[in-house]
């Protein structure tokens, strides 16, 4: 099964006081010899050392079922084919989540924490649209869901063309008129397509998508495209709907997706620095983002793939503070050192929705701490309203609240 969006969001709110919330992530190898042991040894040894670590916590027994489980899986996995796979546990709370992923995750990894590590997930999901492949010709309409390397088919759209009769009538008469009807079916075929298109970008379906036929029917669907729909689409390219297979579909769209992040992650790195050097909808350094963050200012979050940063994080407020003070500045309890920031912020980051780019190789961006956003607003720019005004304001409004409204319209 594909991870959704809303399952994310449901990890991320988990919490597990006793530190019990496993995560595992399966990257399948290339088998050096005809045993295919390597995997399950490597999953032996992380379950062993996970065990350890908690045995030396006093908490080895809340977990021992859980890797158990992943111990008996761990013959099929082997099994798994082309897919990678991510499982989120704790028995203590009966939960036990399985989800295939492309088989592009780093390695193979084991957490046990208090909350679920969910940033393999975040590389793969978290710059990446809900996504529409449509393919057009002047019959037909095909209308798939990309999600992460899953292509499932929506919508099948059809309709019939005019039966022609064995002659053009009295001088061509009857086969112009034919043909003129023809071409009216094909031009509503491609308005109820655009109608269709629209209907789902208003519904979020999809937030964004992309075209495949031959460059006559485009030129036929384009005038019929709202202008927000054309705005939503990333790429297109050729496409026979009759001939072409789901793998092909599948390559040509992933090809676009990538190219479409690639040079939206480089704009907004370029943006948010710039940005930030002004003063204006852009911040740096982990400090700064993370202020942001807690004041909801954050529309895009930028990471480097290399960020190491150590911050404490508050286990009653879930405060997160770069400066590694022994107890919360918020709340006042005892603060637990991460040592890891980047997997710390996620459960914000996607309750929140926030679009997220990990950034690789960038010299400018490693410059200002491998971290940076792009804001909605920026608070410390919102100018307070003054005392006199606050009380000019409130004496209108007793004496005259049609004035007031009138006065705060202007």
């Amino acid at each position: 099964m594909t991870i959704t969006r809303e399952q994310i969001r449901e990890l991320a709110d988990f919490q597990d006081e006793k530190s019990c919330a496993i995560s595992f992530y399966f990257q399948p190898s290339t088998p050096r010899n005809k045993a295919h042991k390597e995997d399950t040894i490597l999953i032996k040894d992380l379950v062993r050392e996970a065990l350890r670590n908690l045995e030396s916590k006093g908490k080895k027994d809340c977990a021992r079922a859980d890797m158990d489980r992943i111990l008996r899986l761990s013959a099929e996995l082997r099994s798994n084919g082309t897919h990678a796979k991510a499982l989120f546990a704790c028995s203590a709370q009966n939960i036990w989540h399985e989800y295939d992923l492309p088989a592009n995750l780093s390695n193979t990894q084991l957490f046990v924490d208090r909350h679920f590590h969910l940033k393999p997930i975040a590389h793969l999901v978290g710059a990446s649209p809900l996504l529409g492949v449509v393919l057009v010709d002047r019959q037909r309409a095909r209308i798939f869901e990309l999600r992460m390397d899953e292509l499932i088919e929506r919508e099948d759209l059809f309709h019939s063309l005019p039966r022609r009769g064995r002659s053009d009538g009295f001088a061509g008469y009857d086969g112009g008129h034919a043909q003129r009807r023809v071409e009216d079916e094909a031009r509503q075929h491609f308005k109820n397509v655009a109608e269709v298109l629209k209907d789902l970008l208003e519904k979020g379906v999809f937030e964004k998508w992309i075209l495949a036929c031959q460059d006559a029917h485009r030129s036929m669907l384009d005038p019929q495209l709202h202008s927000y729909v054309s705005q939503a689409l990333i790429g297109h390219f050729h496409a026979d709907l009759g001939h072409i297979s789901h793998d092909e579909i599948r390559t040509h769209a992933q090809a676009i997706v990538e190219r479409w992040q690639a040079d939206r992650r480089h704009e907004l790195v370029t943006q948010a620095l710039s940005q930030a050097r002004s003063n204006g909808r852009g911040v740096t350094g982990l400090r700064r983002v993370l202020r942001s963050l807690e004041l909801g200012e954050i529309q895009t979050l930028l990471i480097g793939e290399t960020l190491q940063s150590h911050a404490i994080e508050c286990p009653g407020c879930g405060h997160i503070d770069a400066h590694l003070v022994s107890y919360c500045p918020a709340c006042g309890r005892a603060t637990q050192e991460i040592v890891d920031v980047g997997e710390a912020i996620l459960p914000w980051v996607i309750r929140r929705d926030i679009e997220t780019f990990y950034v690789k190789e960038d010299p400018e961006f490693d410059k200002v701490g491998n971290i940076a956003a792009l804001l909605r607003f920026r608070s410390d720019n919102i100018q307070p309203i003054s005392t006199a005004v606050a009380d000019e304001l409130g004496r209108a409004g007793a004496a005259y609240p049609g004035r007031l409204r009138r006065f705060a319209s202007r």
